[in-house]
């Protein structure tokens, strides 16, 4: 038999088999065993945040006999039920993108974990999930990627994104064992319920309840806004944006990220607003969808930018401001690889915006780009701005601010361009090598980046909106869980050196298809998108008729 004992902090032991520790202290087990004649050790261990009692009946339940094989395939069998939601034709491409591939797909799927049944805090016939970590992290791509592959399961997640508000009276933004996180941003589980919303995602979702979720997030401030909701609601409700000196002090609420928070207010009262409007709150989708506008009012169209004393020749920058409504300025790269990287994290002087530049925030209005390329310029102007963005070395990719802006050109009547720099990125920045992800896996949220980009349909999250871009597969299917059906992308004129990568054409079910994006219709509906490619940029998917939708083009 084992030896076993508590320890606590750095490596002390305690007496006794059993201890409480503190919130924020260090403990364990641990178990030694006297060696055996062929050096395996088989070990069953059964968790629980319930009681000891428990843990043994889930050890028992789940692995009944000391069978080591048995396990090892039954849990290989529930592996591939997984994976095999999608199939892929190669085409010839290297091997190693196929392993960045489906190891991207693997770590989408570790997080957040299922503990229903685990719940200490509360009684609940709802799943529970913990590990949302962090939602400011995932909604952007890995939650949208499990609608995709794994819809059930996603829509046991968003039920337990209700039933926590409904039991501790808001949504999570960065949520682990058991307990709230700082909030990075904005409210970005509204993000996550509204993108399920659109996309009619299935399963006993109470819509009603989520919604009055998420007005509760735009309504109602609580003291410890860093934890959970939203902070400085009183100015974003009276001014349209977060100024700059909200009073706020360091405990009950960051002085930092003006900038940051403003942006992802407004597009959370964009999604709100969706919600909305399908709920049929008329006055309320009038509300939120103007307060999805309130980004506009720290756009500041005469500042410029100046990275080490030489102009970029670019003018128009978010920038922050005051109660009363005069400016302050940020350097628009501050925190940015060139300037000052690490001075934009949760403490007291991180500045105005949260782990990005202005340069890159400016870009970041996902619900009404339209509006922003006429800001920036026009297409043309939008187009040299985003290239310096990506080609200047402003640009960080180990955060997940950056995904959406590989994908902007479609915006501008480009999506030839997001063709090409999604193959800037893959393999440069992720690949199968001891340094292939830039930073942090975010809880599987880089996976799923390199996941749909690989795929070809990257989603603008809280949108029925999928950005087409060539996959890097000759042929992929995809099976939605929930409908049976089987969606289908062919590349015409594939090559595996991916010399063709610009859409000339392109047909859905046979018919042509002049758009530069798709909508979720297609996967949980069924189909065949074909795109014919070619080595130079076409005018497919660049007419304004073709181009994704913006609140202004929607008027």
């Amino acid at each position: 038999m084992p030896e076993t004992a508590i320890w606590e902090g750095i490596g002390s032991l305690v007496n006794g088999t059993e201890k409480e520790f503190a919130d924020y202290s260090y403990g364990g087990t641990v178990s030694r065993f006297r060696p055996p004649r062929n050096d395996h050790i088989l070990v069953r261990v059964g968790l629980s945040f319930i009681s000891p009692n428990q843990a043994c009946r889930n050890a028992e339940s789940e692995i009944p006999k000391f069978e080591f094989e048995k396990v090892r395939k039954a849990a290989e069998t529930e592996w591939r039920k997984k994976f095999n939601v999608i199939k892929t034709v190669s085409g010839g491409i290297d091997k190693d993108l196929e392993i960045i591939f489906w190891s991207g797909f693997y770590r989408t799927m570790l997080s957040p974990q299922d503990y229903t049944g685990e719940n200490p805090l509360w009684n609940s016939t709802e799943p529970y999930f913990d590990s949302f970590y962090c939602i400011w992290d995932s909604f952007r791509s890995q939650h949208p990627f499990l609608t995709l592959v794994d819809p059930i399961e996603q829509s046991r997640m968003v039920r337990a994104l209700i039933d926590i508000w409904k039991f501790e009276g808001k949504l999570p933004d960065c949520r682990m064992s058991l307990c709230q996180g700082f909030t990075q941003g904005g409210s970005n589980a509204d993000v996550i319920l509204a993108d399920a919303y659109v996309k009619k995602l299935g399963g006993p979702i109470d819509w009603d309840l989520a919604y009055r979720a998420v007005v509760s997030d735009a309504e109602e401030e609580l003291d410890s806004w860093d934890y959970a909701g939203r902070g400085g609601l009183s100015g974003w409700k009276r001014l349209g944006f977060i100024p700059i000196d909200d009073g706020k002090d360091e405990y009950n609420g960051l002085k930092s990220r003006s900038v940051s928070r403003t942006v992802e207010f407004a597009y959370d009262d964009f999604c709100i607003a969706a919600m909305a409007e399908g709920l049929k709150h008329k006055e309320d989708h009038k509300k939120y969808l103007g307060r999805a506008g309130n980004w506009e009012s720290l756009f500041n169209p005469k500042q410029n930018s100046s990275i080490k004393g030489v102009d970029t020749g670019f003018v128009g920058f978010l920038q922050p401001r005051n109660e009363n409504l005069t400016w302050e300025f940020q350097d628009p790269a501050r925190c940015s690889p060139l300037v000052l990287p690490d001075s934009c994290y949760l403490d007291s002087s991180g500045g105005e915006t949260y782990e990005g530049a202005i340069w890159l925030y400016t870009f970041l209005i996902p619900q009404d780009m339209a509006t922003l390329v006429k800001l920036l310029g026009g297409p043309a102007k939008f187009v040299e701005r985003l290239n310096f963005l990506h080609e200047s070395g402003l640009l960080y990719m180990g955060d997940e601010q950056a995904f959406l802006t590989v994908f902007l050109y479609h915006y501008a009547g480009r999506p030839a361009l997001s063709a090409k720099r999604t193959h800037t990125y893959i393999p440069k920045e992720f690949n199968n090598t001891i340094n292939g992800i830039p930073g942090n896996d975010d809880s599987g949220a880089m996976g799923s980046f390199v996941t749909l980009t690989m795929m070809g349909v990257f989603p603008n999250p809280g949108q029925d909106v999928y950005f087409i871009t060539p996959p890097f597969f000759k042929e992929i299917s995809l099976v939605n869980g929930q409908t049976g059906k089987t969606a289908t992308i062919r590349n015409i004129n594939f090559d595996p050196e991916y010399k063709n990568i610009y859409i000339q054409n392109a047909t859905r079910d046979g018919k042509f298809w002049g758009r530069n994006w798709i909508d979720h219709s297609f996967f949980a509906e069924g189909g065949i998108l074909e795109l014919t490619l070619g080595r130079e940029e076409s005018k497919w998917g660049t007419r304004e008729q073709d181009l994704p939708p913006s609140i202004s083009t929607k008027k």
